[in-house]
């Protein structure tokens, strides 16, 4: 096998020194703050070595260069028509409306009149329409009218303007006027830069208008009364959607702070009023136990950073007010950052949501540090430590071909060394050498999967020597990697099984070659982006996701997100009686895991060629247990395959039928028998909501099916351009009252950021469903699957079942013989009471593999078990059940148990010898054999204690 299924492989190693704990202690606030302005991006201080940096390098004055680019015909033209561009932000006019009025998600109308133009509200919280903002210049001038908003129609022929109805214009209106602030900001950013003073007219005079406009307008109120009125924001559906607007006003205020204490001073009171309505605003509305909090704060935090110290308003509610507020204060819908950090899990470093959303909150969490050492010099990470181990952590999501598990309401994707590029900048900024050390090996080893893997950079790193944009005019943003530390090994970040309870994540790996490398990731429901899936698979296969998650859907708002991608027949999983489900988004519903082998975590020291989990999980609706173990068997250094074994049955006994669902990337599903002959399917009108299921069922299409007891082997294909052809060979063992449907899915909504040809990423997902009429656990679903492409096909030849005399129902077993000459034979058993014999072989446990060679035995594997054997050879543990494996090797044996056992081999297999060795902790140990006759065959017994995967000499 290749080096990276060798077991003592030398592996960089590193220490980190966390204090995991989450500080239950007050987070102190810096002593002092600066007192002068601007301070949020800038400060005074950086003004000539910005210009000193823009006069000489080249980087620098194209970034500044690039921000005037962008507004200059703007600000000439607002020179000599100040009411141009003022006229196109979003107001009410004429109307002057003080209160918004909700419908859920939907506007409603607005009422209240103030003494001067207010900022309008848009349209909707969901983000799909049919139209769209014009250009600036096509934007009517001072549009307030009752016909409601002039905006494009893309669904019309030549895309026509025309009048539609607020309620239909989702966030438009709101993003004209993001669009418009933000060239204001810019603005203003250059004023303080070049000291030009028609920069700071055209950022004031839209400034102005706004800010005076919001200062009379109040939160949206919900009609209905309901969840939207306490998530809303001053000018959005969601608090959380309005950080671009805060980053505008909050920098615009900042950079020409000196500049409207010359001009207009006495509106300074309307402005801190605005700013600190908006950050209350942000802590009275939302959503604390998840990523909102944490936008929420990071909001809040940056109003706190333009404002002035407590004394300097009369309710003392300044700067240290909101800071404290953010770190250390918990009210109903905004948790402190102590709280808050709560969500990580402190064992494994992983944040409770889908990764999609945790990688973000790991990207704002450790740039909520790395803003405190710009703003405030001072280092908040010693009262935040999980973070160190997060920012580490998140590579245990990654699928060999670089790209991270897309459970939940996620997209595959690469992953962000944001988080690790601010720890190298807190490092750099704190002379922290060892830290440094650690997060820039990180970076380098991600980014060097990546380019292995197919994507040159990541975007999301800092690079040596690399300042683009605003980070080029910034000293503090000019963090490099230090070139002499070199990359690791991904294998130092990711481990062959991990397990967080936390998020309800389990992971098998069998090495990280980006196309022989194999792993299958379960989740469950257990945080937040969830969806209702039970016990769901994702599977990797010769450089894909083959067996991907079926995604978000258009969107959480949208009809089918509901109906379909967040229910189980999206997922690859099983339902009961067609109408499995539970709450998703928010949800409760994890598995739990009852025995994998290796242990989570372990990185060395663990028998290689098998892998495996046992989860169990409660599906709630019907009461239903659902038991799914699920093993990786490496069979050569590019060959392998999963075994799936899933049992499920209602407590009460009145199993109607299960559903297996299985969907994998692909053009087409051929269905044949164990033979390879083609088996006859049948249109049918079955799996719909008409028969009483979810609405999910009414998803598929060019539904057929067939009745049979018998085994079925089903082969995906995927002809990817320019690549050779994918297969996924999917075996089902048969039973009676077996029904198999062969259908199209929706599209998998998760694979679109994979780089996938369009051709590919729009394709349906064509699905396999195994229907077992009753129970499913004293019939369960047995399934094996080898991905395999033209070059490499698949090396498994045949595959039998077989049930041992006395063997319980629902034992599973199964003869799988490869091309290479190598056979395993498979015990899976969920009671694991009974001693079990097939011809010369035995078992009791929950998991056992015995693989035979050409040239005899290769190994025997027991998974939480007291026994296996074969022929001369067996593992017998001495008291409590042990996982243990017992493997040929060119050296003679190697073993591992994770409890105390006996160990049997035959005298032929010892070349004379009766004793054996092992080496521990620098000392030989060996160990007398005990002689015996078994089945007329000589053999000796062995008493071995607990090891690690170990050379027997």
């Amino acid at each position: 096998m290749r080096s990276h299924m060798k077991i003592n492989t030398c592996l960089f190693s590193f220490t980190i020194l966390f204090g995991l704990s989450i500080q239950a202690q007050e987070i102190k606030l810096p002593a002092a703050f600066s007192q002068a302005h601007p301070r949020l991006q800038v400060n005074k201080a950086d003004k000539d070595a910005i210009n000193q940096a823009i006069r000489t390098g080249d980087a620098a004055r194209r970034a500044f260069d690039q921000l005037k680019a962008g507004i200059d015909v703007y600000v000439t033209r607002h020179e000599t028509d100040s009411s141009w561009m003022v006229s196109r932000l979003q107001m009410y006019w004429k109307t002057k409306s003080t209160e918004v009025y909700i419908r859920g998600g939907v506007y409603d109308h607005a009422e209240g009149t103030a003494p001067v133009p207010t900022v309008r509200f848009p349209g909707s919280r969901g983000g799909v329409t049919v139209y769209a903002a014009p250009k600036l210049e096509d934007i009517l001038p001072y549009m307030d009218d009752p016909r409601g908003a002039y905006l494009i129609n893309r669904s019309k022929p030549g895309q026509p303007l025309e009048w539609t109805d607020i309620s239909n214009t989702s966030g438009i209106l709101d993003g004209i006027n993001k669009n418009i602030m933000g060239m204001a900001n810019t603005a203003a950013l250059v004023y303080f830069i070049s000291g030009e003073e028609k920069y700071a007219r055209f950022a004031y005079d839209l400034f102005n208008t706004y800010m005076t406009g919001m200062y009379y307008r109040q939160p949206p109120k919900d009609v209905s009364h309901g969840h939207h009125e306490t998530i809303g924001g001053l000018s959005t559906f969601e608090v959380i959607q309005e950080t671009p607007i805060i980053n505008s006003i909050t920098g615009i205020y900042d950079c020409l702070y000196d500049y409207i204490q010359q001009k207009a001073p006495a509106n300074m009171p309307v402005y801190t009023a605005v700013l600190r309505k908006w950050a209350d605003v942000q802590i009275d509305h939302g959503v604390a136990f998840n990523n909102w909090d944490l936008i929420e704060a990071r909001n809040i935090l940056t109003i706190a950073s333009v404002l002035e110290d407590n004394h300097q308003y009369p309710d003392g509610k300044g700067r240290q007010y909101y800071i404290d507020f953010v770190l250390n204060k918990n009210v109903e819908r905004q948790w402190s950052i102590r709280k808050l950090l709560e969500g990580y899990d402190a064992d494994n470093g992983l944040w409770s949501e889908c990764p999609g959303y945790s990688m973000g909150v790991l990207g704002d969490f450790t740039e909520l540090v790395r803003r405190f050492d710009r703003q405030f010099h001072h280092d908040l990470l010693p009262d935040v430590p999980i973070l160190q181990k997060a920012v580490l952590a998140s590579a245990q999501y990654l699928f060999p071909n670089g790209f991270f598990t897309s459970f939940g309401d996620s997209h595959y994707g690469r992953l962000s060394t944001a988080g690790a590029a601010n720890l190298v900048a807190n490092a750099q900024q704190h002379g922290k050498k060892e830290q440094e050390a650690i997060y820039t090996r990180y970076i380098k080893t991600i980014n060097e999967l990546n380019s292995r893997t197919g994507q040159s950079t990541n975007g999301a790193a800092i690079q040596p020597g690399r300042k683009e944009g605003l980070a080029a005019l910034l000293p503090d943003e000019n963090n490099v990697l230090n070139a002499s530390i070199a990359p690791g090994h991904i294998s130092d970040y990711v481990t062959p099984v991990f397990s967080a309870p936390h998020v309800s994540y389990f992971a098998l790996r069998n090495g990280f070659h980006p196309v022989d490398g194999l792993m299958v990731a379960m989740s469950g429901s257990k945080g937040n982006h969830m969806h209702a899936g039970g016990i769901s698979m994702e599977i990797f296969g010769k450089g894909m996701v083959l067996g991907p998650e079926s995604g978000i859907g258009t969107n959480y708002f949208q009809q089918d997100y509901a109906e379909y991608y967040s229910q189980f027949p999206a997922h690859n999983t099983v339902a009961v009686d067609g109408i499995s489900a539970y709450p998703v988004m928010k949800s409760n519903h994890g598995f739990e895991v009852k025995h994998a082998y290796p242990a989570s975590g372990v990185k060395e020291g663990y028998f290689p060629a098998v892998s495996f989990g046992d989860l169990i999980f409660l599906e709630p609706e019907t009461q239903s247990d659902q038991d799914r173990l699920t093993s990786i068997i490496r069979t050569s250094d590019t060959t392998g395959y999963y075994v799936d074994v899933f049992r499920s049955k209602r407590r009460d006994g009145k199993d109607k039928m299960h559903d297996y669902f299985y969907h994998n990337m692909g053009q087409q599903v051929t269905v044949n028998d164990a033979s390879g002959k083609p088996l006859v399917m049948q249109p049918t009108e079955e799996l719909s909501f008409s028969g009483g299921h979810l609405f999910a069922y009414d998803y598929f299409w060019d539904k057929q099916f067939t009745n049979t007891a018998q085994d079925v082997k089903a082969v995906f294909n995927l002809a990817m351009p320019g690549k050779d052809a994918m297969q996924m060979n999917m075996w089902i063992k048969g039973a009676e009252g077996r029904k198999i449907f062969s259908v199209k899915a929706p599209k998998s909504r998760s694979v679109d950021r994979m780089g996938l040809p369009e051709s590919i990423a729009e394709l349906p997902l064509p699905t396999i469903i195994a229907r077992q009429s009753g129970e499913a656990w004293t019939k369960p679903f047995v399934v094996v699957f080898e991905p395999s492409t033209t070059a490499q096909p698949a090396s498994i030849r045949s595959i039998q079942s077989f049930t041992p005399t006395q063997a319980p129902a629902g034992f599973t077993g199964l003869i799988i013989s490869g091309k290479a000459g190598d056979l395993q034979t498979i015990f899976a058993d969920a009671g694991g009471q009974r001693l079990l014999t097939q011809e010369d072989r035995s078992f009791q446990g929950t998991y056992a593999v015995i693989s035979e060679a050409k040239e005899g035995l290769q190994y025997l594997f027991l998974g939480n078990g007291q026994s296996v054997a074969k022929g001369g050879y067996s593992i017998k543990a001495r008291a409590a059940n042990t996982s243990a494996a017992l493997c040929r090797t060119a050296q003679g044996w190697s073993f591992t148990a994770s409890a105390p056992v006996t160990i049997t081999l035959p005298a032929t297999a010892l070349a004379g010898k009766t004793t054996i060795t092992y080496t521990r902790d620098n000392k030989t140990i060996t160990i007398p054999g005990k002689r015996m006759v078994q089945n007329k065959q000589s053999v000796f017994q062995f008493d071995l204690p607990a090891m690690s995967y170990t050379s027997l000499q």
